[in-house]
């Protein structure tokens, strides 16, 4: 059996993750679904400065590994898969806390970062993507559209980047134009991410 993690965006619900399970093939699953207070799990931008993300981010992090624990599997049977924000919140869990895990899917979404670091992206200042856990054995899929007004493109495949260098099996996907929704391609790579855990 395996467990998927399932983090909702800004604005979503547990609900709405819900129904990408079928889509994912991963019927059977056990799944777990953490809700944000207020149904947003940091009130600006994931590009914010660290300053603002860094309590949201602790506590969405902190309901991520309650979710995985709940799970009761081993953490190579469980996927942490989100959306949006919910994408950016699972890429984060994995890249701090992801040893033994067995995949994150990231569905329009993107690094937080651990520091803010010169350049500008959106408006807003650069992260540094620094990271020492070692993703060994995890697979990891991040999409996102060349054009999405809330993820760039930039950040997603630096995001990739740092994953790889952390030793994950890595995948990127970028969408053609503008947009900012799963997409049929993504899901059908997720899908065989899950199939083979």
């Amino acid at each position: 059996m395996i467990g998927l993690v399932l983090i909702h965006g800004r604005g979503g619900s547990a609900r709405d993750m819900m129904s990408l399970v079928g889509p994912l093939g991963a019927e059977g699953a056990a799944l777990a679904a953490p809700e944000a207070p207020g149904q947003s799990w940091w009130p600006t931008s994931f590009l914010a400065p660290m300053a603002q993300m860094e309590r949201p981010l602790a506590d969405g992090l902190g309901a991520v590994d309650r979710a995985v624990a709940s799970l009761d599997l081993p953490r190579a049977q469980v996927a942490v898969v989100g959306f949006s924000q919910g994408a950016c919140l699972a890429l984060e869990y994995a890249a701090r806390h992801g040893e033994g895990l067995g995949a994150v899917i990231a569905l329009s979404g993107g690094l937080v970062g651990t520091a803010d670091a010169p350049g500008e992206v959106y408006g807003f200042g650069e992260k540094a993507l620094d990271y020492d856990t070692d993703l060994s054995g995890l697979r990891a899929l991040v999409t996102c559209h060349e054009a999405d007004p809330h993820i760039p493109l930039v950040r997603a495949t630096r995001s990739v980047e740092a994953l790889a260098g952390q030793g994950a099996e890595t995948r990127m996907i970028a969408h053609p134009g503008a947009g900012h929704q799963p997409m049929p391609d993504g899901i059908a790579a997720a899908r065989e991410i899950l199939t083979s855990l």
